[in-house]
């Protein structure tokens, strides 16, 4: 039977031959806490990427700025699903070869386009690898089915492993804490987030680290996650929050009573706030937290209250 998602993350934390890149270190940003008690407070979403999970630059990037960590994550993801025999000779690096053959990937998925006016695109990672492996298919190009499972399965691995070595994740030192801390006090925890297939696995796998005494998957309402992979729309696309909005009421939790966390402000916290959500701007890490001091006074953008740590949480809603 093939490996799961999860079961395949474990599988390569145990492997000694690879080595991933880590987050780097935070740079703290200087900011002055504000954390009156915000009574009536039901469920609490979270950003995913530079919120929950630290990754450098505070999003998860599909081409990276930096060529050489291009470079790495295309060698390491060829060698390691066996492409290179598949792929046409080309002059030049094996590596550039597929860099090419991604970028033009990328940009071809990146053109569909978005039932709303206004919506952005979220490009999924999935469909970019499957369009690449089914190109290598025609140069005779096969993986182990009973290990990676079929071709919708198998780019989603390919995808994560991709990922994994282009930017390191780690969580966030007190994120399980505040989660457990949350569920303790009766409330609800969520998220609201840009991500891939993967995202969801990739989070359960590095809160764990944190705790090994119980089911880190128990400490999210999986009926109030809303992620952009499965809408198809990225922020700050309005579609995201409506769906938001739409699957909290069916639970019975009005935007009134959620309070949603992350490091971006304007195209994030500024939109959730336009729907009704309460929000908190989570500024710890000056790499990812881009918000200036004239951000903050604008009636539209700011946020309800402002934590450079998650376990102020605890103050904010009286835990």
């Amino acid at each position: 039977m093939p490996l799961g998602l999860a079961e395949y993350l474990v599988s390569l934390e145990e492997r000694p031959d690879l080595i991933w890149p880590q987050p780097p270190a935070v740079v703290p940003l200087k900011a002055r806490p504000f954390l009156n008690p915000l009574p009536g407070i039901r469920l609490v979403t979270f950003n995913v990427y530079g919120t929950l999970l630290q990754i450098d630059g505070g999003d998860l990037l599909h081409l990276h700025p930096q060529e050489f960590r291009m470079q790495i994550a295309i060698e390491k993801t060829i060698k390691e699903f066996n492409m290179w025999n598949s792929m046409t000779r080309k002059a030049g690096q094996p590596w550039e070869a597929m860099l090419r053959i991604y970028q033009s990937t990328v940009e071809d998925v990146g053109m569909a386009s978005t039932k709303k006016k206004g919506d952005l695109l979220e490009l999924d990672s999935r469909k970019v690898w499957k369009k690449i492996i089914e190109r290598l298919q025609k140069n005779e190009y096969v993986w182990d089915e009973g290990k990676y499972g079929d071709l919708e399965d198998f780019s989603t691995k390919v995808a994560y492993f991709f990922h994994a070595s282009l930017q390191g994740t780690a969580s966030e030192p007190t994120a399980v804490q505040i989660l457990e801390l949350l569920r303790q006090g009766g409330i609800r925890s969520g998220l609201i987030a840009d991500g891939q297939a993967f995202t969801l696995p990739q989070l359960f796998h590095q809160l764990k680290k944190q705790s090994s005494s119980h089911s880190v998957r128990d400490l999210l309402s999986a009926d109030c996650v809303v992620i952009s992979s499965q809408i198809g729309v990225k922020k700050p696309s309005e579609t995201l929050y409506r769906q938001a909005v739409s699957q909290f009421e069916q639970r019975g939790i009005a935007p009134a009573q959620v309070l949603h966390v992350s490091h971006r402000l304007t195209d994030d916290l500024a939109v959730a706030k336009k729907y009704g959500f309460h929000t908190a701007l989570y500024a710890a890490d000056k790499t990812c937290c881009r918000v200036q001091g004239t951000d903050l006074q604008n009636p539209a953008w700011k946020p309800d209250r402002l934590i450079t740590q998650l376990g102020q949480l605890r103050e904010i809603l009286s835990l």
